[in-house]
């Protein structure tokens, strides 16, 4: 009915590129199957233009049960060169599954990278990942997963939430308060109170008919209000600033100094930058979810233990390592490891089963630690 390849035909190699298929049938037929080493990077060598690991779960079911092993950086690495992971085993057994392979990790890690990028860009606000809307419903999960990784503090999209244990946030849209009409933003924002489970926190729209410092005001007075969230379209904004600072002290004014300010409507990490001192959270949407892909490439590094490769890349088989001073270094599997150097490739799958848990609470806290250590974005 829908145009989604089904979890069956990437389990089974089928959702691959056309080449793959005439590949495995000219080796076959010419009676070759190496034993190789492959390696998924973006960059070569370290350029210190870091991205977010992340879609690691994926792979790692993706390549079970299949007579291989696998090492991968922990999900929640940052990385800017080097190998990601590393496929080692008969080239026939994964050849088919490169295409699924290279597309869980590319688009989740896209993804994560500019969760990340919002996350610091506003590290004491709350955020909450609103961009399901703007992917294929496929695609909700890997946005939702990836924006946690990164640090996101929850997401909106339900069917996600009951796939990642988390429960879907939210409050409502203009579609509720142009329900009522003109003049009925009470009775809006009253039919949410009653309707809403208790412990959902009670945040009204305040910008559908009127000025937000009304509606706002209008709201706080007709329930008991937690918050308060304006996603004036962008024709109408103006000084995006100035209207929340405005509406904090008309709430205060009026004796409302609890209830807070949320933002939301097509934010990135500059006006989060911005804003970040005069709301006490943000929906953010189509930043995060419409980021580009990571550009990930599977290539043969060894064939038969020596170092084989195209031209351009780098033969032989690699390890990477995380200094204490948030380097990140790139260097031959034989040669000594640096002294001070953490080995970031680890076990992931060994002889078809997955050998590594997948926590989002251990990603996300590792996200964070490594964004300090390599002062990721500090430009914004």
């Amino acid at each position: 009915m829908f145009d989604i390849v089904p979890s069956e035909a990437i389990r089974e190699g089928r959702a691959t590129d056309a080449y793959f298929d005439r590949t495995v049938d000219a080796l076959e037929g010419a009676d070759r199957n190496p034993r190789v080493v492959a390696e998924v990077t973006a960059d070569q060598f370290p350029d210190g233009d870091f991205e977010l690991l992340a879609g690691v779960k994926d792979a790692a079911h993706l390549l079970a049960g299949l007579p291989i092993d696998a090492d991968a950086l922990p999900e929640g690495t940052l990385f800017d060169g080097g190998p990601v992971m590393r496929v080692e085993g008969r080239y026939l057994d994964f050849a088919r599954y490169e295409t699924a392979l290279l597309g869980f990790l590319s688009h989740a890690s896209g993804i994560a990278t500019a969760a990340l990028e919002a996350r610091r860009a506003a590290p004491d606000s709350r955020l909450l990942s609103f961009g399901a809307r703007h992917v294929h419903p496929s695609m909700a999960a890997v946005v939702e997963r990836s924006a946690l990784v990164a640090g996101f503090d929850g997401f909106s999209h339900v069917v996600a939430g009951e796939l990642l244990g988390r429960e879907a946030s939210g409050t409502m849209p203009h579609a509720l308060v142009i329900c009522f009409g003109p003049g009925e933003q009470e009775r809006a924002w009253e039919a949410f109170d009653e309707a809403a489970p208790p412990g959902t926190p009670r945040i009204a729209l305040c910008d559908t008919y009127t000025d937000e410092t009304d509606e706002a005001l209008r709201a706080a007075r007709a329930i008991d209000l937690d918050g308060v969230r304006l996603d004036t379209t962008s024709s109408r904004r103006g000084d995006f600033r100035h209207i929340a600072r405005e509406v904090r002290w008309r709430l205060d004014q009026a004796g409302f100094e609890d209830v807070e300010i949320f933002l939301s409507g097509g934010l990135d990490p500059d006006a989060l930058a911005d804003l970040r001192d005069v709301a006490s959270g943000f929906g953010v949407g189509g930043y995060v979810s419409n980021a580009d892909p990571v550009d990930f490439a599977l290539d043969i590094s060894e064939v038969e233990g020596e170092p084989w490769g195209k031209r351009g890349k780098l033969p032989g088989k690699k390890e990477v390592y995380r200094t204490p001073d948030g380097g990140h270094l790139v260097r031959r599997a034989d040669e000594p490891a640096p002294e001070d150097g953490e080995a970031l490739l680890a076990p992931l799958v060994r002889d078809g089963e997955v050998v590594r848990e997948f926590d989002l609470d251990d990603a996300a806290a590792r996200a964070k630690r490594e964004a300090a250590l390599v002062n990721f974005g500090e430009e914004t």
